[in-house]
């Protein structure tokens, strides 16, 4: 769970210098007798190992302790619910503030989700990764990312020549920062070479560990925050894990602020559109020369390295800013063939939903990311448990969403599919869940059923349901001692049922096919009165089967008579 604060860190100029005094306390408590600047990079016991076999730089920093941004976030809250397409033009800071690029917040929320499933004790939030984003590259330089969640031109941090940075020699040959004599840190999360050689994730699919990825590299920010067994819902973790990325306290205090603004509300803006910092801590006067270009430095735009060329890993081209990219041509989705939509709880949907992205002359546009998205009251999910799925269009303009899996309540939602980055009119897709249901249920033996009044029958009655000709588990059905085979009113004679206490009962409600779709009853007893009954069975779906009871006397046969 993530982290709340009980204030702001950051309430004007004059109450930052309060709020680092407070925040270097709660880091300075974790370790006594290591000074601040050394919090994150000296870890003991069974973290220093586990640092050493990761194999990062030598003090296992993400970043190299590299310049970053230093802006701070506005003083007031997010603007609730802003319109899709607020962004940097609409004069409001708090709503420009919030808004984060479509394709880099998507990449947050699912890193944050896949650790929720392989690292659940970890509990990361995704604004913390939001946060480091913005402080690292101002959220990939406003969203200048393709379709894949590439960006379209390196973002390199300073050069770790040593020169008021760490000294670091190069490690990758210039593969990742076109520099090979020293190492730069690198991308949307700006990890240096060495710590990416070991932290790399492949977080979109494709197979390729690209820190130049959005979705890569926020896979492997969250791994490397919830790195010893972290639980970033403890404050003194989530300091410690922000300390190991860059190791300043100024930095950990912007970090948090940004934090706790992304807490009170973010919203969706057009990839491309987000807000650039203008403040970093390289740039401080005095501090030293500047080692970054005009137009390779992170936040600064421009016409690519200007170190010289950069290698680029196989199957990521750019294309050059300026071009229109495949997601400008779209002009809207369309339904790309999807059927009903409509499922039994806890079942996977047989049809999944596929959209088609089409220019305004209805030509299919691919390579362009469709985010599908539920919403309303339900507890139904994408396969994997997301309730928001992104998906690139393929070679014919179609996008098809993962399975969904229908949860255990019941009812409608929908299902909408938007194109990541864009205002364009997307589609809304109604879907239903129904319970569980059988089309079919009989009894699995042909023993009779027979009791003596008064008694009680020797065998359970067992019924199994199918749907389809396929075991029907979880269904729920009822039985009842009914009156005649044309009046289903339960019957106040014959045979019945005890409940806990030992009462008759002569209807049973609540009952659930197991996993097999089998059904035992109870065992059953008899009153005095003799005669036929009929026990029905019937399942959600409207199967039923009507058995016969049987309540006669004994018969005794007659001893044979002494021969005169």
């Amino acid at each position: 769970m993530a982290a709340h604060f009980g204030r702001r860190l950051r309430k004007g100029a004059a109450t930052t210098a309060v709020a680092a005094v407070a925040v270097a306390a709660l880091a300075a408590s974790q370790a006594p007798g290591v000074a601040t600047e050394d919090q994150g990079k000296q870890p003991t016991g069974a973290q220093a190992t586990s640092e050493a076999v990761d194999g990062g730089s030598s003090d296992g920093s993400a970043t190299g302790n590299g310049g970053y941004f230093t802006d701070l976030p506005p003083l007031n809250s997010p603007t609730a619910s802003p319109s899709p397409s607020a962004g940097a033009a609409t004069g409001v800071t708090g709503v420009s503030e919030a808004g984060i690029p479509a394709t880099v917040l998507d990449a947050y929320k699912q890193a944050a989700a896949e650790v929720r499933e392989s690292k659940p004790g970890c509990n990361l939030p995704w604004q913390l990764l939001a946060a480091i984003g913005k402080v690292e590259s101002g959220q990939a330089r406003g969203g200048r990312v393709d379709a894949d969640g590439t960006t379209y031109s390196k973002i390199l941090g300073p050069v770790l020549d040593g020169n008021g940075f760490a000294h670091i020699t190069d490690t990758d040959n210039g593969v990742y920062d076109g520099d090979s004599r020293y190492d730069r840190a690198v991308g949307p999360m700006q990890f240096i070479p060495s710590t990416w050689a070991w932290a790399g994730r492949d977080g979109n699919g494709d197979g390729v560990e690209d820190p130049n990825n959005v979705y890569d590299a926020a896979l492997a920010a969250a791994h490397y925050l919830c790195r010893f067994d972290r639980d970033l819902g403890v404050q003194s973790d989530m300091n410690a894990a922000i300390l190991g990325y860059n190791n300043s306290q100024d930095y950990l205090d912007t970090v948090l602020s940004w934090y706790e603004y992304y807490l009170k509300g973010t919203h969706s803006i057009p990839d491309g559109s987000g807000t650039l910092p203008s403040h970093r801590s390289d740039d401080k006067p005095g501090t030293h020369p500047k080692p970054r270009k005009t137009d390779d430095a992170p936040g600064k735009p421009g016409k690519g390295s200007s170190t010289g060329p950069s290698p680029s890993l196989p199957g990521k081209p750019k294309p050059p800013s300026t071009s229109p990219t495949p997601t400008d041509t779209v002009d809207h989705l369309a339904d790309g063939g999807t059927g009903t939509l409509s499922a039994m709880t806890g079942d996977t949907f047989g049809q999944k939903i596929v959209v088609k992205a089409v220019t305004k002359a209805g030509k299919a546009v691919p390579k362009v990311r469709v985010r599908f998205t539920i919403s309303g009251d339900t507890d139904s999910t994408f396969a994997g448990g997301e309730r928001v799925a992104a998906v690139v269009t393929d070679s014919a303009g179609k996008a098809t969403a993962p399975a969904l899996v229908a949860g255990a309540r019941t009812g409608d939602f929908k299902v909408s599919a938007v194109v990541a980055g864009r205002t364009v009119t997307g589609v809304d897709f109604p879907v239903t869940v129904t319970e569980r249901q059988a089309d079919a249920v009989a009894r699995t033996g042909d023993t009779p059923l027979t009791c003596t009044p008064g008694g009680e029958f020797a065998d359970q009655v067992e019924v199994k349901a199918t749907y389809k000709g396929a075991v029907a588990d979880g269904v729920a059905a009822t039985a009842t001692l009914v009156k005649s085979a044309d009046d289903p009113t339960e019957n106040d004679k014959g045979p019945y049922f005890k409940d806990a206490d030992g009462k008759t009962v002569r209807t049973l409600t609540g009952l659930t096919t197991d996993a097999d779709g089998l059904l035992k009853l109870p065992k059953l007893y008899a009153d005095d009165t003799a005669g036929t009954f009929l026990l029905r069975v019937t399942t959600a779906g409207g199967a039923t089967v009507t058995i016969e009871l049987d309540v006669a006397a004994a018969t005794s046969t007659p001893s044979a008579s002494p021969s005169a």
